[in-house]
């Protein structure tokens, strides 16, 4: 009866500690790898762009990127509900996030040149300095954008 209950006890608190390690931060500045471009993993083959600065709090995971002269800002609540932002084409995007473990998985919605589009992109760091970000490609293929965090 020990041995269960001492059991119990060890699958409680490991599935406690895994809980609370389960929220990734991914707060830094990210700039994207090279050889992420050479593999197509940037976006709609213009390569992954300039790097990225995000700043996660509690309830929120806010993302800026320079695009030309424009700095675009992405708000994402990390609560579940839907975020409203602006997409880099003028139009109007709707996600909603939610953590699967460590891993956070990013769903928009928006209206693309053929129609409405949904996707999902996960996102995940790898080691402390390296952030993965996947999402679907052409064909049923999966793009993938490599980041190293700045010092």
């Amino acid at each position: 009866m020990k041995r269960v209950i001492l059991a119990l006890g060890l699958v409680c608190l490991v599935a406690a500690v895994a809980f609370a390690q389960g929220k990734t931060n991914f707060s830094g500045t990210w700039t994207p790898e090279q050889a992420a471009a050479a593999a197509g993993g940037g976006g709609g083959g213009r390569g992954p762009g300039g790097p990225i600065t995000i700043t996660q709090t509690e309830k929120e995971l806010t993302v800026e990127r320079t695009m030309g002269e424009n700095v675009i800002k992405t708000v994402y609540k990390l609560d579940g509900t839907e975020s409203v932002n602006e997409s880099a084409r003028g139009g109007k995007s709707t996600s909603v996030c939610k953590w699967d473990g460590a891993k956070l998985l990013i769903t928009t919605k928006s209206e693309g040149p053929n129609g409405p589009m949904e996707v999902t992109q996960t996102w995940f760091l790898k080691d402390a300095s390296t952030m993965v970000q996947e999402r679907p490609g052409q064909g049923g293929n999966v793009r993938t954008t490599v980041y190293t965090k700045g010092k």
